[in-house]
């Protein structure tokens, strides 16, 4: 009975070494959206933002809803 567990043990360790080193040789690729890494999509969020905030101060000031001091 012990003999048995040993073997089991043994081919299971050699299975997932096996299935390790294959995912070691082929990795997975990098998720990307847009073509883009995640830094460039941050950046690209960050001027979205920027642009968002100046265009609607603009509207805000054209409409006269703000006034400045």
């Amino acid at each position: 009975m012990l003999d048995d567990l040993r073997n089991t043990a043994q081919e299971s360790y050699l299975e997932e070494e096996a299935r390790l080193a294959a995912e070691a040789a082929n990795p997975k690729p990098e998720k990307k959206i847009l073509g883009m890494t995640a830094p460039q999509r941050f950046v690209i969020s960050i001027f979205l933002l920027i642009a968002v905030i100046v265009l609607g101060s603009f509207c805000l000031l054209v409409t006269g809803k703000v006034i400045l001091p």
